[in-house]
């Protein structure tokens, strides 16, 4: 009884010989020599006491046995290609983490932090979307996500990550900057504002400072803007701790006074409640949660 080991090799060379007409180009395909690929056609022959090929000065073609033979062999590849594909999919989606997450927090606090993740799991594959909705977990979307609300979500377990203040901070090349004293001046300067969910008007009633509304002189959708806009001395932006500490660190930003008013609502890690995490994801997640009490990265 031949064995499988004799005609397998020989299979995908006429299988691939049969797909291109051509024994030429099978070679090319399986990186072999084109006399390899017809000694391997020749070998199927005698094995199978049938011609799969007719041989003619411009080429070869395939003889009824060989038609019947190819079909069948090129749906065989086809299903093994598919199967060796999904195994190898399955493997690489075992050890991937999607992450949705807000750009703010992703720039300044997470990314400086990430080689400290990458070191000590480097089989791990990092996938981070950013995005100030909260993105649906459906099939195929994100694992987990960090967010910054309330801690309730509908179908979601959320895991406090870290709460945060918030105090005002400006550019020392803002014209105005070296005025200011005291809580009021603040209000003297043009301010920056976003969509976050504390504003000017509830810092500046935590600070005690009654008066005229404040000059918001720029708004922004996304608290990063607000922050460069800062830093480009538009005005004086409310800096939340988490994500304006690189900033006051290299001298771009300066707190300025005041009190440092704590934030309702806090960072979480979020994922969904039905859901078995995958190894990969929880190993994420352990790492994250140890991240606040962490020492800054240098």
């Amino acid at each position: 009884m031949t064995s499988r080991a004799e005609w397998l090799p020989a299979l995908a060379a006429f299988e691939s010989a049969a797909r291109h007409q051509n024994f030429a180009r099978a070679a090319e395909e399986l990186h072999l020599t084109a006399s390899a690929v017809s000694h391997h056609v020749r070998r199927l022959e005698s094995l199978l006491g049938v011609a799969l090929f007719q041989r003619h000065a411009r080429g070869v073609s395939l003889t009824a046995e060989g038609r019947l033979l190819a079909d069948t062999a090129g749906s065989a590849m086809s299903s093994v290609d598919d199967v060796l594909r999904g195994l190898s999919t399955s493997r690489d989606e075992k050890n991937r983490v999607r992450i949705t997450t807000l750009h703010s927090l992703t720039y300044t606090w997470l990314l400086p932090r990430l080689p400290r993740f990458a070191a000590a799991h480097p089989h791990i594959r990092i996938h981070v979307d950013t995005a100030a909705a909260l993105t649906r977990f459906d099939e195929g979307g994100p694992d987990l996500g960090i967010r910054y609300g309330d801690g309730h979500w509908p179908g979601l377990t959320a895991l406090h990550l870290m709460s945060e203040t918030i105090f005002p901070v400006a550019a020392p090349t803002l014209p105005g900057f070296r005025d200011v004293r005291e809580a009021a001046d603040v209000a003297k300067l043009p301010l920056v504002a976003d969509l976050a969910h504390h504003g000017w008007p509830d810092w500046f009633r935590a600070a005690g400072v009654r008066g005229a509304p404040p000059d918001e002189r720029y708004n922004f959708s996304d608290t990063t803007d607000a922050v460069k806009a800062a830093v480009h001395g538009l005005g004086a932006a409310l800096g939340r701790d988490k994500i304006i500490t690189p900033y006051l660190a290299d001298g771009r930003l300066v707190r300025l006074p005041g009190p440092a008013m704590p934030a309702r609502p806090s960072y979480y890690v979020v994922y969904p409640a039905h859901q078995r995490l995958r190894p990969a994801a929880r190993a994420f997640i352990d790492w994250v949660m140890k991240q606040p009490e962490a020492p800054a990265p240098v």
